[in-house]
């Protein structure tokens, strides 16, 4: 079987509704975006793809197509992944690849296998489990009220666990992070991501509140270009620390911060940005020989099979965005996601696709 074509379609990436922002400083939710899909295909037929739904994608991903990524392509074998996986980061050291794309290739190439083999992605992997607990991971809200009304919301809705992205204000946020463990009581799960939003020093502070409050991860409270600077926090506070998210280098870069004792919750892992299947399954496999976590972040498809195939990650990311909260679809009413059954990985059901694609969409439970 050969790689025959490599193709481009712009999609619709719906607004959020209603609109919302994270700390000061980030950017908010974007309007509504133009998206992407990777679709490949062979000569015998199999077909696989990946969606990018970041805004600006359709134009970063067909630029990038054309000029990089189907010249690699063409004529290959779809199930040499690990070349293919190897290739694009070698690649990268000329192109510098946005670092979400570098997986993209790797998920079309894990969904065309599923479907080729009649199974859903997570089964390919080896498969785990068939259900995991969602945490509600919050947008910003503007008062800490509003943060305890839809804490009140996530839990009665059957979410097993709360993560706050609060305003990136050491002191405010460690206010917040203490009133909603008041408000809430000592059993519920809490987590808080800074969204590197801070230095060492009001990290350190904002950790000590997290260890009096006993979240259960303190996640990307600074930038991750140092692993010196979480070294010394995580020598400084008790709270256990979520770190290698946003850093480039997937598995190797979080080798790293495990090396440094700085990962003393554990690591991210993740198809957006750790390098795709391949790249997030290397991810968690270095994790779990230093005993430690590999927590998926996101909640798109590619990561809902992470999270059925990785043993040692506790929840699925379920983001909450409105105040008057919906729960996601794929959460049900005891808190629980379930294992997806169709075969491949399957693009998600809410965007705007052309004919061509629908057979990928996902079927609704």
């Amino acid at each position: 079987m050969k790689i025959t074509h490599v193709e481009v379609h712009r999609i619709d990436v719906p607004a959020a509704d209603p609109p919302f922002r994270w700390r000061d400083g980030l950017s908010g939710s974007p309007v509504v975006g133009d998206g992407a899909v990777l679709h490949i295909g062979t000569d015998e037929g199999a077909e696989g793809v990946a969606v990018f739904a970041r805004p600006g994608a359709a134009v970063t991903l067909r630029d990038l197509v054309d000029r990089v990524f189907r010249d690699e392509l063409l004529g290959a074998d779809p199930f040499q992944r690990e070349w293919l996986w190897h290739r694009i980061w070698e690649l990268d050291r000329i192109h510098e690849l946005p670092l979400p794309t570098l997986g993209l290739i790797d998920i079309a190439l894990w969904d065309l296998a599923g479907r080729v083999s009649g199974q859903p992605v997570w089964q390919l992997l080896g498969g785990f489990r068939e259900a995991i607990p969602a945490y509600a991971s919050t947008s910003t809200f503007a008062t800490t009220e509003e943060f305890l009304h839809v804490a009140d919301q996530c839990l009665a809705l059957g979410y097993r666990g709360i993560k706050l992205h609060a305003w990136g204000d050491a002191r405010r946020d460690a206010a917040l992070c203490q009133a909603l463990r008041a408000h809430v009581g000592p059993d519920v799960p809490l987590m808080y991501d800074g969204s590197a939003g801070f230095d060492l020093p009001d990290a350190i502070y904002l950790g000590h509140a997290l260890s009096e409050a006993d979240y259960l991860w303190y996640e990307e409270p600074m930038r991750e270009f140092s692993v010196s600077a979480y070294q010394r926090l995580a020598d400084a506070v008790h709270v256990p620390l979520l770190v290698a998210e946003t850093s480039d280098g997937a598995h190797m870069n979080s080798a790293d911060f495990i090396k440094a004792g700085a990962a003393t919750f554990g690591v991210r892992a993740g198809t957006t940005l750790r390098g795709g299947i391949t790249g997030a399954m290397r991810t968690a496999h270095l994790a779990d020989a230093f005993r430690l976590r590999a927590e998926v972040h996101g909640s798109d498809i590619p990561n809902h099979h992470l999270c059925m195939a990785i043993s040692n990650t506790t929840y699925y990311e379920s983001l909450v965005t409105s105040a008057t909260v919906v729960r996601e679809r794929h959460v049900d009413d005891q808190g629980l996601v379930h294992a997806p059954a169709g075969p491949g990985i399957a693009l998600p059901l809410d965007f705007g696709y052309g004919s061509e694609l629908r057979r990928f969409v996902e079927q609704p439970r």
